[in-house]
């Protein structure tokens, strides 16, 4: 795959991933959505099919990866770094892109929020917060997430059916679902550092009415956690596989 083919495809579908996974969260907790309180299983669904759009859509050009710990798991397990910063570099400008996007799909509900009585905090729908604040337990969770996400795609790639029939990612896109459900009650599963990272730059920077704080004293472990998470992956696959 060509330098090009990688930057662009990591754009594109990291964008289509948190368009959708933001969108999903907007649609959840901003009053006048017409999803407005649908809860928490509407969520994981939302993330699960904004993997699948995205990586079905990236994989011609990229592969798909859109999650920094999947390319650092990948390269830990092969040796080849070459094209690390370009996947990463890709991720993340596909991650703001797909906030800000997120941003104007829902720019009328955004502006409501000024106007209401108790205006609704709005960096949970950009990016991961804690239900219980805990460095030490946070950090965990998102280690134990991202290798319960990172193991599995690398195992995957050793059933030969799934990548020829094409199904690898709507396979990966339940992993996903299913890591919401059972695992992302802590933190909100980050999982992917682009996936928190760049939604929480584009909260800092978009004039968002009433928009709170965009917690950076939290925002170092939806990404130390994963990238942990996802080097520990390619080690234990390299050495038990």
């Amino acid at each position: 795959m060509s330098n090009g083919d990688v930057f662009l495809g990591e754009v594109i579908g990291t964008a289509i991933l948190i368009l959708f996974g933001t969108g999903v969260v907007a649609a959840v907790l901003l009053n006048y959505s017409k999803a407005k309180d649908a809860g928490w299983v509407v969520i994981a669904f939302g993330w699960g099919f904004g993997v699948m759009a995205g990586a079905y859509t990236a994989a011609p050009l990229s592969g798909g990866h859109l999650n920094p710990a999947v390319t650092l798991g990948i390269a830990v397990d092969t040796g080849d770094w070459d094209q690390v910063p370009l996947y990463i570099a890709g991720q993340m400008v596909g991650a703001v892109l797909g906030a800000v996007l997120c941003w104007l799909v829902y720019y009328a509900q955004f502006r409501a929020n000024a106007d209401d009585e108790i205006a609704q905090p709005t960096l949970g729908i950009f990016s991961t917060t804690p239900a219980i604040r805990n460095p030490v337990a946070n950090l965990i969770t998102e280690i134990i997430a991202t290798v319960g996400l990172v193991l599995p795609i690398l195992a995957f790639g050793l059933t030969k059916g799934l990548g020829e029939s094409g199904t690898a990612v709507l396979v990966v896109s339940f992993l996903v679902v299913g890591i919401g459900l059972s695992l992302g009650g802590p933190t909100g599963y980050a999982i992917n550092p682009a996936r928190d990272l760049g939604p929480r730059i584009a909260h800092a920077l978009l004039p968002i009415p009433n928009k709170g704080t965009s917690d950076w004293g939290y925002a170092w472990i939806p990404v130390v956690g994963p990238l942990i998470g996802g080097a520990l992956s390619g080690l234990i696959f390299k050495a038990a596989f």
